[in-house]
């Protein structure tokens, strides 16, 4: 029987981990150490760890560093064939190497577009059509290893970040298998990334976030979406930040980053059309569809947000 370790931290991975300790039955899990979170600074493990002591996996490596010389040893004490690796850190060789027969990545893009630590938020970003997973053997820079498997999926029109995020686990579990069975097998050719096709996709935080209204109504429409929920498009009324989940293009003509409320809609000028928000977080405040927040609206009917 092969000897399998798992490495990955999000809810992300756990899909994979389950499908394959069914398949293969997982050695040894490797995730982050257990962080305090809360007033009361409980220490809570990641999503896999939860994972893995649920399926009942009793060796858990959680390393601070991957260069530690006890875990490396550790690691290699299990003798493995396969290393999956999805959603953690960056691999040293001294780590990846150790597997006899493989290590390997599954990546939320169709490689060698969005290489990073956000391809998804990138993907709706930039306003794809298709998105996917990947998976390749880890070499010694991030994201360019010869891709072995890739499954794609539509993106179909309105689709934020966190929904595609959602659609991509099952992909990446099933990836994860048979990415498993074929290096096992002998059955896989590597193939090699075209460099000329390859783009970034970094990680994308909360104060990039601010709208600029001057842009197109598809390309905020679509930064919007790509950032939702997390780290969540916002802009600025009163000094305050309003946070905006969702739009739809609508074909208003009004001045950039001018807005203005109906009974059912809150348009702002964008670019050469506008938008109509549709799911919106006021500070303080649940997240809310526009037309119910606009039920018990008391205020200013039109505005300018604050740059």
């Amino acid at each position: 029987m092969a000897t399998i370790v798992f490495m990955g931290t999000p809810d992300f991975a756990v899909p994979a981990l389950q499908a394959l300790h069914t398949r293969f039955g997982v050695a040894a899990v490797v995730t982050v150490p257990d962080k305090p979170v809360g007033r009361g600074l409980t220490l809570r493990p990641s999503a896999v760890k939860q994972a893995a002591i649920e399926l009942g996996i009793t060796t858990i490596l959680q390393p601070e560093s991957l260069k530690d010389e006890q875990f490396q040893q550790q690691l290699a004490a299990l003798q493995p064939d396969i290393l999956c690796v999805i959603a953690f850190r960056i691999l040293p060789r001294a780590v990846y190497s150790i597997a006899r027969v493989g290590a390997f990545n599954v990546h939320a893009s169709l490689l060698p577009k969005f290489r990073g630590a956000a391809p998804i938020n990138h993907a709706i970003i930039n306003g794809e059509k298709e998105s996917g997973v990947t998976s390749f053997l880890l070499n010694d820079v991030v994201d360019t290893g010869n891709i072995l498997l890739q499954e794609r999926i539509a993106i179909t029109d309105g689709t934020t970040a966190g929904e595609l995020y959602t659609q991509l686990m099952p992909l990446a579990a099933q990836l994860a298998l048979t990415t498993t069975e074929g290096l096992l097998q002998q059955t896989l050719t590597p193939q090699q990334q075209n460099e000329e096709l390859a783009s970034p996709a970094p990680k994308v935080w909360r104060d990039e976030c601010v709208i600029d209204w001057r842009k197109d109504a598809d390309v905020v429409r679509n930064f919007i979406l790509g950032v939702s929920p997390l780290p969540c498009a916002w802009t600025l009324l009163n000094n305050e930040r309003i946070k905006i989940y969702k739009a739809e293009v609508s074909p208003a003509i009004m001045p950039d980053a001018t807005w203005m409320m109906t009974d059912t809609e809150w348009i702002v000028g964008c670019g050469s059309a506008s938008l109509s928000l549709t799911e919106i977080q006021m500070p303080g405040k649940p997240i809310v569809k526009v037309k119910d927040f606009l039920r018990g609206w008391r205020g200013d009917k039109t505005g300018v947000f604050e740059e």
